[in-house]
């Protein structure tokens, strides 16, 4: 029986959604475990990787369980007794051939920066980034829409078969000190909403101008690859 879980997570300890070789501090290891210990051996899959220190409100996985595990509420219940910084939102039954990442259709990211010093107890979830002026910021975030082939805002050492990705909307929201910033995607390349989030920033700031941007997404000239720091990054929604 195969079932899709939407999970939340603290992303500061770990080393990233994937599982890795060279550690088991991975967001994918850690609830394999969880799952081990209930007779649950089925490997998981997520919609997406998120990076080293990056969160989630609405990441999603799926996973089949074995027959004698029927009651979904229970499950939730064991698992979020396991775990400290993964705690499952909802598990629901789904057909077979339901796949986590390939059937996704748009992925939404938010990133929130504060103008001001963040708290003792924001620093994990926050980003301190300086902002000086909204609109250029917004007019930034503008160009991003649309398809391109963002070769030039992926990190390297990334192997992907086509860097092409249809950005459905980007855009900012000011409440108070804080800013939020949004994109909703077919998909991302590794680091690539933070790529475009340092761009942008520096865009705002007058570090780098809007005709740099549209050189650098049309593939003319390389002038940035600065990354935003994990911190204030959150993987908020898949759509299916």
């Amino acid at each position: 029986m195969r079932v899709k879980a939407v999970i939340a997570y603290n992303g500061t300890q770990f080393q990233g959604f994937q599982k890795q070789t060279s550690t088991k501090q991975t967001i994918t290891t850690t609830i394999e475990e969880a799952l081990e210990s209930l007779g649950i051996t089925s490997p998981l899959t997520g919609s997406g990787r998120t990076d080293a220190g990056v969160h989630a409100t609405g990441q999603v996985i799926h996973f089949d369980l074995p027959p004698y595990w029927e009651d979904l509420n229970k499950l939730k219940s064991h698992l979020n007794g396991k775990l400290k910084d993964v705690y499952f939102k909802h598990i629901s039954i789904v057909e077979q051939d339901f796949h986590a990442r390939f059937s996704a259709k748009r992925r939404i990211y938010r990133y929130c920066i504060k103008s001001t010093e963040p708290t003792l107890f924001e620093k994990e979830f926050v980003s301190s980034l300086p902002l000086s002026n909204s609109e250029k910021l917004e007019e930034a975030l503008t160009c991003f829409v649309g398809e391109h082939d963002f070769s030039y805002f992926l990190k390297t050492g990334s192997e992907t078969k086509n860097n092409i990705r249809q950005i459905h909307k980007a855009y900012h929201i000011q409440r108070g000190r804080y800013h939020y910033l949004y994109f909703e995607a077919n998909g991302f390349l590794r680091a690539q909403v933070r790529m475009m989030i340092d761009f942008a920033i520096k865009v705002a700031n007058e570090e780098l101008t809007l005709t740099q941007l549209k050189e650098q997404l049309s593939r003319t000239t390389i002038h940035s690859r600065g990354v935003a720091p994990p911190q204030g990054l959150y993987l908020a929604r898949v759509l299916y």
